[in-house]
């Protein structure tokens, strides 16, 4: 780990009130008693503000105000101090160009946040839930990333070891120690519940996670259907502004379209795509090879067709095309005479150019993805996709440990997934498993008598 003093603007570069220089390390008093005189800050309280002014030499650069923070009570457990100057970036840039001549080094993206895991301050979770909160773009993904921060993904973790961990203790006792005639023996008739339970838990989580995933990246959408059918209405309508170019004439959105939009909290990543019709055009065949990748690609259908006219075929074609995808059937132009006889599962009737029952079909959406039994203040949700991928590698050993007790392997065996579930979940919160086994094994089972 470094021990030298690193520096960096905290703020966004940009004409603004404020900026924030941060410097953070053993040397932060001596470095930045040499661009400020006003008092001796290395003698001042901890967690306390001072007014004064930057200067280089003779030269003043700004009047600042000085925030002075004590180790270990800080972010990254190092002496460091924050300098509130104002916003414009060559007032920044000047401040931190002083603090990098006088011995500090420029840090290193994230480095701030780095330090404050490798010194213990937070875990790793805890790490990557700060970049969420920086990343959020709906209430419903700031409030799962504070829970990361507040350490409820730490916890969850960390019980699910605990719970391994003492299965994997008795095995070991079992194994090395079968004098002890008052620890119970592990077959795999024992072994087997237990491992069940585990998994009935990881697989709850792993459900769970779907939504969290969800709420923080949003729901890749494609709106589909035949050329003339609405399509870019419709983004036009649930975006409220004219983004995509709307005309009569067949073939128009050639490329996709984007948007974005926040529905009750949930992101949903809008793409316009091209008609898909047979077509002789080389720059529409591309668009609509393109929006036939979008299909397989996109997490909801919104799939557009016509009120005023029978179904075509090529609406037969795309509703087989979709019909494993989670889907919804937009029955578009309803302010014209109807002349659709089928009806559809999860449809909704709406006029993309009048803009008439939009606030339906967002209705729908939020059903489809937020509804149900999902509580954001009572559960905790995984959402980083790190973390999903671990938990799933848990699950898969935890599956084969139960398959060996199935098969009546030896309990070594199946301490082997065991242990390797274990330390999966450890590199979730970022524990190095080379020197912890041995150690957390005998803190949470006592040999001694």
């Amino acid at each position: 780990m470094k021990k030298d003093t690193i520096a960096a603007i905290s703020t966004a570069l940009g004409q603004g009130a404020i900026s924030i220089v941060r410097m953070s390390g053993d040397d932060v008093f001596s470095i930045i008693k040499k661009i400020y005189k006003t008092k001796d800050l290395s003698a001042v309280p901890s967690h306390t503000i001072h007014y004064g002014k930057i200067t280089d030499g003779s030269t003043t650069i700004d009047e600042v105000l000085i925030s002075v923070f004590r180790s270990p009570k800080t972010f990254t457990t190092e002496d460091m101090i924050e300098i509130n100057c104002h916003g414009g970036p060559f007032v920044a840039n000047k401040i931190l160009s002083l603090l990098l001549t006088h011995g500090a080094r420029l840090a290193e993206n994230g480095e701030f946040t780095e330090r404050a895991f490798m010194h213990g301050r937070i875990d790793l979770t805890q790490a990557e839930s700060v970049m969420d909160i920086i990343e959020a773009r709906s209430d419903n993904a700031l409030h799962l990333a504070n829970k990361g921060l507040d350490g409820k993904i730490y916890e969850l973790i960390t019980s699910l070891r605990d719970t391994l961990l003492n299965i994997i203790a008795n095995i070991e006792v079992n194994i090395d120690y079968p004098e002890y005639d008052d620890v119970e023996t592990l077959t795999d008739t024992i072994l087997k519940p237990r491992i069940e339970s585990l998994l009935s838990d990881i697989s709850a989580i792993l459900h769970q996670a779907n939504v969290g995933k969800v709420i923080k990246e949003g729901v890749k959408t494609a709106i589909i259907g035949r050329p003339n059918v609405g399509k870019s209405s419709l983004l036009n309508a649930l975006l409220k502004e004219d983004k995509a170019i709307v005309t009569e004439i067949q073939g128009t959105t050639r490329d996709t379209v984007e948007g974005e939009i926040n529905i009750g909290g949930l992101i949903l990543k809008l793409i316009d795509t091209a008609g898909i019709r047979d077509s002789e055009d080389l720059i529409e065949k591309i668009g609509i090879d393109k929006a036939k990748q979008l299909i397989e690609e996109a997490e909801l259908i919104l799939y557009v067709i016509n009120n005023n006219e029978p179904l075509q075929d090529e609406d037969q074609k795309l509703l087989a095309l979709t019909e494993h995808k989670k889907r919804i059937v937009i029955i578009n132009k309803i302010d014209l005479q109807g002349k659709l006889n089928q009806r559809f599962e999860n449809s909704v009737q709406l006029s993309a150019l009048k803009k008439t029952n939009i606030e339906a079909l967002e209705n729908k959406i939020e059903d489809m993805f937020l509804k149900g039994d999902i509580n954001i203040d009572q559960n905790t949700y995984l959402s980083n996709a790190r973390h999903i991928a671990l938990m799933r590698q848990v699950k898969q050993h935890l599956e084969d440990a139960k398959q060996s007790a199935i098969d009546s392997q030896p309990v070594d065996i199946i301490e082997i997934d065991l242990k390797t579930a274990w330390e999966l979940l450890g590199e979730i919160i970022g524990i190095s498993e080379q020197h912890t086994l041995i150690d957390e094994l005998f803190s949470k089972f006592c040999l001694g008598k």
